[in-house]
């Protein structure tokens, strides 16, 4: 069995899928996605669906992000204009909706809903943004929680790292992964392909730390 982390996705369906079929892995592989899966990118909606697909054929962990937060909160209590500032927009258009809103369906809401906050090994504890850096893992997992799991940052510029076992994680997005003794970040921009230096998706195999990475490729 091996094990694969993909980075954030935000609606970007035609990337994602060129990555899955590069990456080819067995069901017996189990493959964590660090979360991001709406909002920025064109077909949101679409993503959800091939996520959907993939749990029925494949050993699939799925990490919240903070956009699905975002998501959760309008599904919840019809927070949308922190959502649409955010990218909410692109997702709400891809089920047929506006700024207003739109009608999601139960199984996406389900899905959304049941994305964990975090998934460990022994040797690897994977999250959507990261983890406090002057504290152990099981440290952060007592002090903190959500906002921590979905925000943080401080990580990516810390010069030490107090922690027991490597994080994987997303949400800064950098030119290229960050591959540290106790760090892997995989967020590589992918629906910032805009921007110089951004717009690949990223995926590792691990405990090889080998990266695949494709560019962005919707239209």
């Amino acid at each position: 069995m091996s094990l694969i982390a993909i980075g954030d996705i935000h609606g970007c369906l035609e990337t994602f899928d060129r990555l899955w079929e590069q990456l080819d892995p067995a069901p017996e592989d189990r493959v964590v996605f660090v979360g991001d899966y709406v909002d920025r990118g064109p077909r949101s909606r679409g993503v959800i669906d091939r996520m959907l697909e993939l749990k029925q054929t494949h050993d699939c962990v799925f990490l919240r992000g903070n956009h699905e937060r975002f998501m959760i909160d309008y599904l919840q209590n019809g927070a949308l204009n922190l959502w649409n500032q955010n990218g909410g927009l692109s997702t709400l258009r891809s089920y047929g909706g506006n700024h207003t809103g739109a009608q999601i369906p139960a199984e996406h809401v389900a899905f959304i809903q049941d994305t964990k906050l975090f998934y460990e090994t022994d040797d690897f504890f994977f999250v959507h943004a990261g983890l406090k850096p002057h504290l152990s893992v099981q440290q952060n997992k007592e002090r903190y929680g959500e906002d921590t799991f979905l925000w943080e940052r401080s990580h990516m510029k810390a010069h030490a790292l107090d922690w027991e076992k490597t994080v994987v994680c997303g949400h800064t997005p950098r030119p290229d992964p960050v591959n540290r003794d106790r760090l892997i970040a995989i967020d590589t921009g992918c629906v910032y392909h805009m921007h110089p230096g951004l717009g690949r998706l990223t995926a590792v195999h691990l405990p090889e730390r080998e990266f695949v990475s494709v560019k962005y490729a919707d239209g």
